[in-house]
Protein backbone atom coordinates (compact mmCIF):
# COMPACT_ATOMS: atom_id res chain seq x y z
CA UNK A 1 0.00 0.00 0.00
CA UNK A 2 2.61 1.96 0.69
CA UNK A 3 4.26 2.11 -2.69
CA UNK A 4 1.12 2.58 -4.12
CA UNK A 5 0.40 5.22 -2.13
CA UNK A 6 3.73 6.95 -3.42
CA UNK A 7 3.21 6.58 -7.12
CA UNK A 8 -0.50 8.02 -6.48
CA UNK A 9 0.93 11.25 -5.30
CA UNK A 10 3.56 11.63 -8.08
CA UNK A 11 0.43 12.18 -10.29
CA UNK A 12 -1.62 14.29 -7.73
CA UNK A 13 1.74 16.31 -7.45
CA UNK A 14 1.40 17.10 -10.80
CA UNK A 15 -2.39 18.01 -10.59
CA UNK A 16 -2.02 20.42 -8.31
CA UNK A 17 1.28 22.08 -9.18
CA UNK A 18 -0.71 22.53 -12.35
CA UNK A 19 -3.20 24.50 -9.87
CA UNK A 20 -0.86 26.68 -8.40
CA UNK A 21 -0.81 29.27 -11.61
CA UNK A 22 1.58 31.88 -9.84
CA UNK A 23 4.29 29.12 -8.28
CA UNK A 24 3.18 30.41 -4.86
CA UNK A 25 2.41 26.83 -3.42
CA UNK A 26 -1.01 27.41 -2.85
CA UNK A 27 -4.30 26.45 -4.49
CA UNK A 28 -7.74 27.76 -3.81
CA UNK A 29 -10.41 25.88 -1.61
CA UNK A 30 -12.82 25.78 -4.84
CA UNK A 31 -9.91 24.31 -6.91
CA UNK A 32 -9.33 21.53 -3.98
CA UNK A 33 -12.56 20.26 -4.02
CA UNK A 34 -12.77 19.82 -7.85
CA UNK A 35 -10.31 18.01 -7.23
CA UNK A 36 -10.63 16.27 -4.70
CA UNK A 37 -14.10 15.06 -6.12
CA UNK A 38 -12.29 14.01 -8.90
CA UNK A 39 -10.16 11.71 -7.26
CA UNK A 40 -12.52 9.70 -5.63
CA UNK A 41 -13.95 9.46 -8.66
CA UNK A 42 -11.62 7.76 -10.31
CA UNK A 43 -9.88 6.06 -7.24
CA UNK A 44 -13.35 4.90 -6.56
CA UNK A 45 -13.18 6.22 -2.79
CA UNK A 46 -16.62 7.99 -0.97
CA UNK A 47 -16.66 11.08 -1.65
CA UNK A 48 -17.19 13.46 1.51
CA UNK A 49 -17.67 17.33 1.00
CA UNK A 50 -18.62 17.77 5.06
CA UNK A 51 -14.68 16.48 5.90
CA UNK A 52 -13.57 18.63 2.86
CA UNK A 53 -15.54 21.79 4.68
CA UNK A 54 -14.29 20.74 8.08
CA UNK A 55 -10.87 20.33 7.67
CA UNK A 56 -10.36 23.73 6.08
CA UNK A 57 -13.32 25.73 8.59
CA UNK A 58 -10.66 28.64 9.17
CA UNK A 59 -10.02 29.22 5.36
CA UNK A 60 -13.33 29.39 3.55
CA UNK A 61 -12.01 33.08 1.38
CA UNK A 62 -7.81 32.04 1.60
CA UNK A 63 -5.69 29.68 -0.77
CA UNK A 64 -4.83 26.32 1.05
CA UNK A 65 -0.87 25.06 0.56
CA UNK A 66 0.08 22.00 -0.46
CA UNK A 67 1.39 20.95 3.45
CA UNK A 68 -2.18 21.95 4.30
CA UNK A 69 -3.97 19.45 1.85
CA UNK A 70 -1.96 16.57 2.61
CA UNK A 71 -3.29 15.76 5.93
CA UNK A 72 -6.90 15.40 4.31
CA UNK A 73 -5.29 13.75 0.75
CA UNK A 74 -3.96 11.51 3.20
CA UNK A 75 -6.70 10.52 6.01
CA UNK A 76 -9.88 10.62 3.46
CA UNK A 77 -8.70 9.22 0.21
CA UNK A 78 -5.21 7.84 -0.18
CA UNK A 79 -5.86 5.85 2.84
CA UNK A 80 -9.20 4.45 1.60
CA UNK A 81 -7.99 3.50 -1.86
CA UNK A 82 -8.26 -0.37 -2.94
CA UNK A 83 -6.51 -1.73 -5.93
CA UNK A 84 -10.01 -1.83 -7.62
CA UNK A 85 -9.44 1.92 -10.21
CA UNK A 86 -8.14 2.17 -13.51
CA UNK A 87 -4.66 3.33 -12.92
CA UNK A 88 -4.96 4.45 -16.84
CA UNK A 89 -7.74 6.12 -15.91
CA UNK A 90 -6.12 8.04 -12.92
CA UNK A 91 -3.49 9.21 -14.52
CA UNK A 92 -5.30 10.71 -17.74
CA UNK A 93 -7.28 12.84 -14.94
CA UNK A 94 -4.18 14.03 -13.53
CA UNK A 95 -2.58 14.48 -16.84
CA UNK A 96 -5.41 16.60 -18.22
CA UNK A 97 -5.16 18.89 -15.53
CA UNK A 98 -1.67 19.78 -16.16
CA UNK A 99 -0.80 18.73 -19.99
CA UNK A 100 -1.78 22.33 -21.27
CA UNK A 101 0.33 24.31 -18.61
CA UNK A 102 3.40 22.87 -19.16
CA UNK A 103 3.76 20.90 -22.41
CA UNK A 104 6.02 22.95 -24.70
CA UNK A 105 4.27 24.27 -28.21
CA UNK A 106 7.13 23.02 -30.49
CA UNK A 107 6.18 20.23 -32.72
CA UNK A 108 7.14 16.98 -31.56
CA UNK A 109 7.77 13.44 -33.39
CA UNK A 110 5.68 12.02 -31.10
CA UNK A 111 1.78 12.34 -30.49
CA UNK A 112 -0.01 13.68 -27.42
CA UNK A 113 -0.91 9.80 -26.25
CA UNK A 114 2.67 9.10 -26.28
CA UNK A 115 3.62 12.21 -24.61
CA UNK A 116 1.21 10.57 -21.80
CA UNK A 117 2.75 7.26 -21.90
CA UNK A 118 6.23 8.94 -21.28
CA UNK A 119 4.65 11.01 -18.38
CA UNK A 120 3.46 8.09 -16.64
CA UNK A 121 6.63 6.30 -17.41
CA UNK A 122 8.15 9.29 -15.77
CA UNK A 123 6.24 9.40 -12.71
CA UNK A 124 6.97 5.13 -12.39
CA UNK A 125 11.37 6.10 -12.41
CA UNK A 126 11.38 9.44 -11.16
CA UNK A 127 13.13 9.71 -7.44
CA UNK A 128 10.94 9.98 -4.06
CA UNK A 129 11.31 13.67 -3.64
CA UNK A 130 9.89 16.76 -4.95
CA UNK A 131 9.93 18.17 -7.29
CA UNK A 132 9.69 15.44 -8.98
CA UNK A 133 12.92 14.78 -11.53
CA UNK A 134 14.56 11.42 -13.51
CA UNK A 135 18.10 10.86 -12.68
CA UNK A 136 20.74 10.52 -15.87
CA UNK A 137 20.84 6.76 -14.97
CA UNK A 138 17.13 6.21 -15.11
CA UNK A 139 16.99 8.43 -18.14
CA UNK A 140 19.46 6.47 -19.80
CA UNK A 141 17.38 3.01 -18.55
CA UNK A 142 14.87 4.08 -20.56
CA UNK A 143 16.28 5.18 -23.59
CA UNK A 144 18.26 1.65 -23.87
CA UNK A 145 14.38 0.02 -23.74
CA UNK A 146 12.96 2.58 -26.38
CA UNK A 147 16.39 2.20 -28.10
CA UNK A 148 15.99 -1.96 -28.15
CA UNK A 149 11.85 -1.78 -28.68
CA UNK A 150 12.49 0.12 -31.65
CA UNK A 151 15.37 -2.62 -33.19
CA UNK A 152 18.25 0.29 -33.11
CA UNK A 153 21.67 0.05 -31.61
CA UNK A 154 21.90 2.36 -28.48
CA UNK A 155 25.00 4.59 -28.80
CA UNK A 156 26.81 5.24 -25.54
CA UNK A 157 29.02 7.80 -26.72
CA UNK A 158 26.04 9.88 -27.88
CA UNK A 159 24.49 9.72 -24.20
CA UNK A 160 27.79 10.86 -22.43
CA UNK A 161 27.97 13.92 -24.80
CA UNK A 162 24.20 14.91 -23.79
CA UNK A 163 24.55 14.23 -20.11
CA UNK A 164 27.68 16.87 -20.91
CA UNK A 165 25.58 19.95 -21.52
CA UNK A 166 23.38 19.07 -18.10
CA UNK A 167 24.32 22.31 -15.91
CA UNK A 168 26.32 21.48 -12.59
CA UNK A 169 23.54 22.11 -10.15
CA UNK A 170 21.08 19.98 -11.92
CA UNK A 171 20.29 16.33 -10.66
CA UNK A 172 18.28 15.36 -13.50
CA UNK A 173 15.18 15.89 -15.55
CA UNK A 174 11.51 17.25 -15.28
CA UNK A 175 8.66 15.22 -16.95
CA UNK A 176 8.27 17.92 -19.45
CA UNK A 177 11.87 17.57 -20.12
CA UNK A 178 11.97 13.99 -20.70
CA UNK A 179 8.92 14.23 -23.45
CA UNK A 180 10.81 16.77 -24.91
CA UNK A 181 14.30 14.88 -25.04
CA UNK A 182 12.09 11.78 -26.35
CA UNK A 183 9.84 14.05 -28.71
CA UNK A 184 12.54 16.03 -30.09
CA UNK A 185 14.18 12.61 -31.88
CA UNK A 186 17.19 13.23 -30.81
CA UNK A 187 17.75 9.07 -29.81
CA UNK A 188 15.61 7.79 -32.22
CA UNK A 189 17.03 9.52 -35.77
CA UNK A 190 16.33 7.44 -38.45
CA UNK A 191 12.86 6.14 -36.94
CA UNK A 192 9.94 7.42 -38.24
CA UNK A 193 6.79 8.77 -35.81
CA UNK A 194 5.27 4.98 -35.99
CA UNK A 195 8.19 3.40 -35.03
CA UNK A 196 8.70 5.52 -31.82
CA UNK A 197 5.37 5.05 -30.83
CA UNK A 198 5.53 1.27 -31.12
CA UNK A 199 8.04 1.55 -28.94
CA UNK A 200 6.82 4.06 -26.29
CA UNK A 201 3.71 1.67 -26.02
CA UNK A 202 5.83 -1.63 -25.83
CA UNK A 203 7.80 0.08 -23.09
CA UNK A 204 4.33 1.52 -21.35
CA UNK A 205 3.15 -2.07 -21.06
CA UNK A 206 6.18 -3.40 -19.63
CA UNK A 207 6.87 -0.68 -16.96
CA UNK A 208 3.25 0.46 -15.95
CA UNK A 209 1.09 -2.56 -17.26
CA UNK A 210 3.20 -5.21 -15.84
CA UNK A 211 3.14 -6.61 -19.37
CA UNK A 212 5.88 -8.84 -18.99
CA UNK A 213 4.88 -10.68 -22.41
CA UNK A 214 2.88 -10.63 -25.47
CA UNK A 215 1.84 -11.90 -28.89
CA UNK A 216 -0.55 -14.00 -30.95
CA UNK A 217 -0.61 -17.75 -30.29
CA UNK A 218 -3.55 -20.67 -31.29
CA UNK A 219 -5.54 -22.07 -28.80
CA UNK A 220 -7.97 -24.79 -28.55
CA UNK A 221 -11.49 -24.30 -26.89
CA UNK A 222 -12.55 -26.60 -23.95
CA UNK A 223 -16.07 -26.99 -25.99
CA UNK A 224 -15.47 -27.37 -29.63
CA UNK A 225 -11.92 -28.18 -29.68
CA UNK A 226 -11.51 -25.87 -32.35
CA UNK A 227 -8.13 -23.89 -32.53
CA UNK A 228 -8.55 -19.83 -32.53
CA UNK A 229 -6.04 -17.19 -32.99
CA UNK A 230 -5.97 -14.84 -30.07
CA UNK A 231 -3.54 -12.42 -28.85
CA UNK A 232 -1.97 -13.08 -25.45
CA UNK A 233 -1.34 -11.17 -22.83
CA UNK A 234 1.18 -11.99 -19.70
CA UNK A 235 0.89 -10.09 -16.51
CA UNK A 236 2.55 -11.01 -13.01
CA UNK A 237 -0.39 -13.17 -11.96
CA UNK A 238 -2.49 -13.12 -15.30
CA UNK A 239 -2.31 -14.05 -18.64
CA UNK A 240 -5.51 -12.60 -20.51
CA UNK A 241 -6.31 -13.31 -24.19
CA UNK A 242 -8.17 -11.41 -26.91
CA UNK A 243 -9.67 -11.32 -30.31
CA UNK A 244 -6.85 -8.88 -31.55
CA UNK A 245 -4.32 -6.63 -30.58
CA UNK A 246 -6.46 -3.73 -29.92
CA UNK A 247 -7.10 -5.34 -26.45
CA UNK A 248 -10.82 -4.24 -27.18
CA UNK A 249 -12.90 -7.83 -27.46
CA UNK A 250 -11.60 -9.46 -24.20
CA UNK A 251 -12.27 -13.41 -24.21
CA UNK A 252 -10.51 -14.99 -21.10
CA UNK A 253 -8.03 -15.34 -18.41
CA UNK A 254 -5.77 -17.92 -17.62
CA UNK A 255 -5.12 -16.98 -13.31
CA UNK A 256 -1.97 -17.88 -12.55
CA UNK A 257 -1.07 -19.15 -8.90
CA UNK A 258 2.14 -20.96 -7.20
CA UNK A 259 0.15 -23.95 -8.18
CA UNK A 260 -0.01 -23.69 -11.81
CA UNK A 261 2.99 -25.06 -14.21
CA UNK A 262 3.56 -25.23 -17.96
CA UNK A 263 4.72 -28.39 -20.18
CA UNK A 264 5.67 -28.61 -23.18
CA UNK A 265 3.87 -31.38 -25.69
CA UNK A 266 5.05 -33.08 -28.44
CA UNK A 267 3.00 -32.24 -32.02
CA UNK A 268 -0.36 -33.98 -32.35
CA UNK A 269 -3.12 -33.51 -34.74
CA UNK A 270 -1.48 -31.20 -37.42
CA UNK A 271 -0.18 -28.55 -34.56
CA UNK A 272 3.39 -27.83 -33.55
CA UNK A 273 4.74 -25.98 -31.13
CA UNK A 274 3.02 -26.98 -28.53
CA UNK A 275 2.89 -26.55 -24.67
CA UNK A 276 0.46 -27.02 -21.92
CA UNK A 277 -0.98 -24.79 -19.09
CA UNK A 278 -2.28 -26.68 -16.04
CA UNK A 279 -4.18 -24.76 -13.42
CA UNK A 280 -6.09 -25.35 -10.42
CA UNK A 281 -9.66 -26.20 -12.31
CA UNK A 282 -8.40 -26.26 -16.11
CA UNK A 283 -5.88 -27.12 -18.65
CA UNK A 284 -5.18 -24.96 -21.31
CA UNK A 285 -3.15 -26.28 -24.65
CA UNK A 286 -1.73 -23.42 -26.49
CA UNK A 287 0.33 -23.33 -29.71
CA UNK A 288 3.34 -21.04 -30.63
CA UNK A 289 4.28 -19.91 -34.08
CA UNK A 290 7.85 -21.59 -34.14
CA UNK A 291 10.42 -23.03 -31.59
CA UNK A 292 11.90 -19.89 -30.50
CA UNK A 293 8.33 -18.41 -29.69
CA UNK A 294 6.92 -21.32 -27.45
CA UNK A 295 10.64 -21.45 -25.93
CA UNK A 296 10.43 -18.16 -24.80
CA UNK A 297 6.44 -18.00 -23.71
CA UNK A 298 7.27 -21.27 -21.45
CA UNK A 299 10.36 -19.51 -19.83
CA UNK A 300 8.43 -17.02 -19.21
CA UNK A 301 5.16 -18.03 -18.21
CA UNK A 302 7.65 -20.54 -15.62
CA UNK A 303 9.80 -17.12 -14.63
CA UNK A 304 6.20 -15.66 -13.30
CA UNK A 305 5.01 -18.69 -11.15
CA UNK A 306 8.08 -18.59 -9.40
CA UNK A 307 8.14 -14.85 -8.71
CA UNK A 308 4.57 -15.79 -7.39
CA UNK A 309 5.91 -18.88 -4.91
CA UNK A 310 8.65 -15.97 -4.08
CA UNK A 311 6.20 -13.26 -3.33
CA UNK A 312 8.72 -11.18 -5.93
CA UNK A 313 7.39 -7.81 -7.70
CA UNK A 314 7.83 -7.93 -11.54
CA UNK A 315 11.25 -7.61 -12.14
CA UNK A 316 11.17 -4.35 -13.65
CA UNK A 317 10.06 -2.72 -10.30
CA UNK A 318 12.25 -5.22 -8.67
CA UNK A 319 15.04 -3.93 -10.77
CA UNK A 320 13.80 -0.70 -10.42
CA UNK A 321 14.33 -0.58 -6.66
CA UNK A 322 17.66 -2.26 -6.96
CA UNK A 323 18.50 0.40 -9.04
CA UNK A 324 17.31 3.42 -6.53
CA UNK A 325 18.75 1.28 -3.64
CA UNK A 326 22.52 1.56 -5.17
CA UNK A 327 22.68 4.84 -6.20
CA UNK A 328 21.22 5.24 -2.46
CA UNK A 329 24.08 3.27 -1.37
CA UNK A 330 26.85 5.30 -3.50
CA UNK A 331 25.23 8.45 -2.54
CA UNK A 332 25.85 7.26 1.22
CA UNK A 333 29.47 6.08 0.05
CA UNK A 334 29.62 9.24 -1.54
CA UNK A 335 28.60 11.23 1.62
CA UNK A 336 30.56 8.81 3.71
CA UNK A 337 33.79 9.46 1.51
CA UNK A 338 33.28 12.98 1.92
CA UNK A 339 33.12 13.10 5.15
CA UNK A 340 36.16 11.19 5.68
CA UNK A 341 38.05 13.32 3.50
CA UNK A 342 36.99 16.38 5.71
CA UNK A 343 37.92 14.61 8.45
CA UNK A 344 41.45 13.85 6.97
CA UNK A 345 41.21 17.64 6.05
CA UNK A 346 40.73 18.57 9.51
CA UNK A 347 42.98 16.02 10.49
CA UNK A 348 45.72 17.68 8.66
CA UNK A 349 45.01 20.77 9.58
CA UNK A 350 45.79 19.59 12.61
CA UNK A 351 48.70 18.18 12.56
CA UNK A 352 50.04 20.94 10.29
CA UNK A 353 49.60 23.41 13.88
CA UNK A 354 50.96 20.45 15.80
CA UNK A 355 53.72 20.21 13.56
CA UNK A 356 54.26 24.17 13.78
CA UNK A 357 53.71 24.51 17.69
CA UNK A 358 56.45 21.15 17.47
CA UNK A 359 58.39 23.85 15.00
CA UNK A 360 57.98 26.90 17.65
CA UNK A 361 58.74 24.67 20.83
CA UNK A 362 62.12 23.53 18.81
CA UNK A 363 63.08 26.81 17.93
CA UNK A 364 62.26 28.21 21.59
CA UNK A 365 64.31 25.06 22.96
CA UNK A 366 67.34 25.92 20.68
CA UNK A 367 67.27 29.16 21.61
CA UNK A 368 67.44 28.12 25.41
CA UNK A 369 70.23 25.93 24.44
CA UNK A 370 72.13 28.97 22.84
CA UNK A 371 71.77 30.41 25.76
CA UNK A 372 72.77 27.55 27.80
CA UNK A 373 76.08 27.65 26.19
CA UNK A 374 76.20 30.92 26.58
CA UNK A 375 75.79 30.84 30.14
CA UNK A 376 77.79 27.98 30.58
CA UNK A 377 80.84 29.22 28.51
CA UNK A 378 80.88 32.42 30.71
CA UNK A 379 80.44 29.79 33.26
CA UNK A 380 83.82 28.38 31.95
CA UNK A 381 85.54 31.80 31.51
CA UNK A 382 84.48 32.45 35.13
CA UNK A 383 86.10 29.63 36.34
CA UNK A 384 89.41 29.62 34.73
CA UNK A 385 89.55 33.31 35.59
CA UNK A 386 89.19 32.71 39.49
CA UNK A 387 91.06 29.50 39.35
CA UNK A 388 94.23 31.42 37.11
CA UNK A 389 93.52 33.61 39.88
CA UNK A 390 94.36 31.95 42.77
CA UNK A 391 97.20 30.04 40.67
CA UNK A 392 98.79 33.46 41.18
CA UNK A 393 97.82 33.87 44.82
CA UNK A 394 99.31 30.56 45.66
CA UNK A 395 102.71 31.66 43.29
CA UNK A 396 102.70 35.17 45.79
CA UNK A 397 102.69 33.19 48.70
CA UNK A 398 105.26 31.13 47.50
CA UNK A 399 107.54 33.78 46.99
CA UNK A 400 106.08 35.56 50.58
CA UNK A 401 107.39 31.82 51.46
CA UNK A 402 110.59 31.76 50.23
CA UNK A 403 111.64 35.32 50.91
CA UNK A 404 110.52 34.68 54.73
CA UNK A 405 112.76 31.36 54.69
CA UNK A 406 115.36 32.88 53.28
CA UNK A 407 115.16 35.72 55.54
CA UNK A 408 114.85 33.33 58.29
CA UNK A 409 117.93 31.73 56.98
CA UNK A 410 119.81 34.93 57.18
CA UNK A 411 118.70 35.65 60.58
CA UNK A 412 119.99 31.88 61.71
CA UNK A 413 123.22 32.84 59.85
CA UNK A 414 123.70 36.15 62.04
CA UNK A 415 122.77 34.21 65.18
CA UNK A 416 125.48 31.53 64.79
CA UNK A 417 127.68 34.56 64.15
CA UNK A 418 126.55 35.95 67.67
CA UNK A 419 127.29 32.58 69.09
CA UNK A 420 130.62 32.70 67.89
CA UNK A 421 131.11 35.81 69.27
CA UNK A 422 130.03 34.89 72.46
CA UNK A 423 132.38 32.44 72.33
CA UNK A 424 134.87 34.51 71.75
CA UNK A 425 134.50 37.38 74.02
CA UNK A 426 132.85 37.51 77.31
CA UNK A 427 131.80 40.96 77.15
CA UNK A 428 129.45 40.17 74.55
CA UNK A 429 127.50 37.89 76.89
CA UNK A 430 124.45 40.32 77.50
CA UNK A 431 124.62 40.32 73.55
CA UNK A 432 124.28 36.76 73.45
CA UNK A 433 121.70 36.85 76.44
CA UNK A 434 119.75 39.18 73.86
CA UNK A 435 120.12 36.80 71.05
CA UNK A 436 118.74 33.72 73.03
CA UNK A 437 115.92 35.39 73.62
CA UNK A 438 116.01 36.94 70.32
CA UNK A 439 116.16 32.71 68.96
CA UNK A 440 113.32 32.23 71.25
CA UNK A 441 110.83 34.93 69.65
CA UNK A 442 112.21 33.29 65.97
CA UNK A 443 111.26 30.05 67.37
CA UNK A 444 107.75 31.32 68.33
CA UNK A 445 107.36 32.84 64.93
CA UNK A 446 108.46 29.73 62.71
CA UNK A 447 105.55 27.57 65.15
CA UNK A 448 103.01 30.80 64.03
CA UNK A 449 104.39 30.44 60.83
CA UNK A 450 104.33 26.54 61.11
CA UNK A 451 100.47 27.11 62.10
CA UNK A 452 99.26 29.40 59.42
CA UNK A 453 100.97 26.86 56.90
CA UNK A 454 98.80 23.80 58.23
CA UNK A 455 95.61 26.60 58.28
CA UNK A 456 96.64 27.19 55.17
CA UNK A 457 96.99 23.50 53.94
CA UNK A 458 93.94 22.42 54.84
CA UNK A 459 91.74 25.49 53.99
CA UNK A 460 93.62 24.77 50.42
CA UNK A 461 92.33 21.21 51.21
CA UNK A 462 88.99 22.04 51.70
CA UNK A 463 89.43 24.64 48.61
CA UNK A 464 90.69 21.84 46.43
CA UNK A 465 87.30 19.30 47.88
CA UNK A 466 84.95 21.90 47.48
CA UNK A 467 86.22 22.19 43.73
CA UNK A 468 86.16 18.51 43.19
CA UNK A 469 82.69 18.61 44.59
CA UNK A 470 81.45 21.26 42.43
CA UNK A 471 83.30 19.08 39.31
CA UNK A 472 81.34 16.06 40.41
CA UNK A 473 77.60 18.27 40.77
CA UNK A 474 78.71 19.58 37.64
CA UNK A 475 79.26 15.98 35.91
CA UNK A 476 75.77 14.67 37.54
CA UNK A 477 73.77 17.73 36.73
CA UNK A 478 73.26 17.04 32.80
CA UNK A 479 75.18 14.04 30.80
CA UNK A 480 74.78 15.96 27.66
CA UNK A 481 77.39 18.60 28.96
CA UNK A 482 79.97 15.53 30.02
CA UNK A 483 82.12 15.58 27.10
CA UNK A 484 82.03 19.49 27.33
CA UNK A 485 83.73 19.87 30.71
CA UNK A 486 85.79 16.58 30.49
CA UNK A 487 88.86 18.79 29.32
CA UNK A 488 87.61 21.62 32.20
CA UNK A 489 87.79 18.62 34.54
CA UNK A 490 91.22 17.69 33.12
CA UNK A 491 92.63 20.62 33.60
CA UNK A 492 91.49 21.05 37.15
CA UNK A 493 92.93 17.76 37.67
CA UNK A 494 96.32 19.11 36.36
CA UNK A 495 95.95 22.44 38.13
CA UNK A 496 95.23 20.31 41.45
CA UNK A 497 98.12 17.56 40.26
CA UNK A 498 100.38 20.83 40.22
CA UNK A 499 98.83 22.17 43.48
CA UNK A 500 99.19 18.97 45.58
CA UNK A 501 103.16 18.97 43.82
CA UNK A 502 103.58 22.42 45.42
CA UNK A 503 101.79 21.11 48.34
CA UNK A 504 104.42 18.50 48.53
CA UNK A 505 106.79 20.91 48.19
CA UNK A 506 105.73 22.94 50.70
CA UNK A 507 105.66 20.08 52.83
CA UNK A 508 109.20 19.71 51.97
CA UNK A 509 110.55 23.10 52.63
CA UNK A 510 108.34 22.43 56.29
CA UNK A 511 110.63 19.44 57.11
CA UNK A 512 113.48 21.38 55.73
CA UNK A 513 112.44 24.57 58.01
CA UNK A 514 111.94 22.16 60.95
CA UNK A 515 115.42 20.45 60.27
CA UNK A 516 116.86 23.43 60.32
CA UNK A 517 114.85 24.44 63.73
CA UNK A 518 116.19 21.90 65.13
CA UNK A 519 119.83 22.06 63.95
CA UNK A 520 119.12 25.55 65.65
CA UNK A 521 117.49 24.69 68.31
CA UNK A 522 120.52 22.57 69.24
CA UNK A 523 123.17 25.41 68.98
CA UNK A 524 121.14 27.50 70.90
CA UNK A 525 121.44 24.79 73.63
CA UNK A 526 125.08 24.54 72.84
CA UNK A 527 124.97 28.25 73.14
CA UNK A 528 122.91 28.40 76.25
CA UNK A 529 125.25 25.45 77.66
CA UNK A 530 128.18 27.83 76.53
CA UNK A 531 126.74 30.61 77.96
CA UNK A 532 125.76 28.80 81.61
CA UNK A 533 129.70 27.84 81.92
CA UNK A 534 130.50 31.50 81.05
CA UNK A 535 127.82 32.20 83.99
CA UNK A 536 129.98 30.18 86.63
CA UNK A 537 133.27 31.77 85.14
CA UNK A 538 131.86 35.20 85.52
CA UNK A 539 129.72 34.45 88.79
CA UNK A 540 133.11 32.34 90.42
CA UNK A 541 135.08 35.74 89.56
CA UNK A 542 133.03 38.54 89.62
CA UNK A 543 129.58 37.75 90.97
CA UNK A 544 128.11 40.17 89.64
CA UNK A 545 126.19 38.91 86.68
CA UNK A 546 122.80 36.84 87.00
CA UNK A 547 121.61 34.22 84.17
CA UNK A 548 119.03 33.83 82.54
CA UNK A 549 117.80 30.66 83.82
CA UNK A 550 115.99 28.34 81.07
CA UNK A 551 112.22 27.49 81.00
CA UNK A 552 110.58 24.82 83.10
CA UNK A 553 111.68 21.18 82.91
CA UNK A 554 108.27 20.10 81.89
CA UNK A 555 108.22 17.54 78.95
CA UNK A 556 107.52 19.13 75.49
CA UNK A 557 104.44 17.98 73.42
CA UNK A 558 104.92 16.20 70.41
CA UNK A 559 103.60 16.33 67.11
CA UNK A 560 104.02 15.36 63.73
CA UNK A 561 106.64 18.35 62.96
CA UNK A 562 108.86 17.69 66.29
CA UNK A 563 108.39 19.22 69.39
CA UNK A 564 105.93 21.70 70.46
CA UNK A 565 106.94 25.43 71.04
CA UNK A 566 104.32 25.53 73.71
CA UNK A 567 102.76 24.03 76.83
CA UNK A 568 100.06 21.75 77.39
CA UNK A 569 98.36 24.30 79.04
CA UNK A 570 99.07 26.60 76.40
CA UNK A 571 97.82 24.06 73.81
CA UNK A 572 94.13 23.92 75.61
CA UNK A 573 93.91 27.53 75.46
CA UNK A 574 94.47 27.65 71.69
CA UNK A 575 92.25 24.84 71.46
CA UNK A 576 89.16 26.27 73.64
CA UNK A 577 89.93 29.67 71.24
CA UNK A 578 90.20 27.38 68.11
CA UNK A 579 86.56 25.37 69.12
CA UNK A 580 84.99 28.82 70.36
CA UNK A 581 86.17 30.88 66.34
CA UNK A 582 84.63 27.49 64.88
CA UNK A 583 81.08 28.01 66.73
CA UNK A 584 81.04 31.68 65.82
CA UNK A 585 81.89 30.93 62.40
Amino acid sequence: MGSLKDELLKAIWHAFTALDLDHSGKVSKSQLKVLSHNLCTVLKVPHDPIALEEHFRDDDEGPVSNQGYMPYLNKFILEKVQDNFDKIEFNRMCWTLCVKKNLTKSPLLITEEDSFKVWVIFNFLSEDKYPLIIVPEEIEYLLKKLTEAMGGGWQQEQFEHYKITFDDGKDGLSAWELIELIGNGQFSKGMDRQTVSMAINEVFNELILDVLKQGYMMKKGHRRKNWTERWFVLKPNIISYYVSEDLKDKKGDILLDENCCVESLPDKDGKKCLFLIKCFDKTFEISASDKKKKQEWIQAIHSTIYLLKLGSPPPHKEARQRRKELRKKLLAEQDELERQMKELQVANENKQQELETVRKKLEEAASRAAEEEKKRLQTQVELQARFSTELEREKLIRQQMEEQVAQKSSELEQYLQRVRELEDMYLKLQEALEDERQARQDEETVRKLQARLLEEESSKRAELEKWHLEQQQAIQTTEAEKQELENQRVMKEQALQEAMEQLEQLELERRQALEQYEGVKKKLEMATNKTKSWKDKVAHHEGLIRLIEPGSKNPHLITNWGPAAFTQAELEEREKNWKGKKTTE
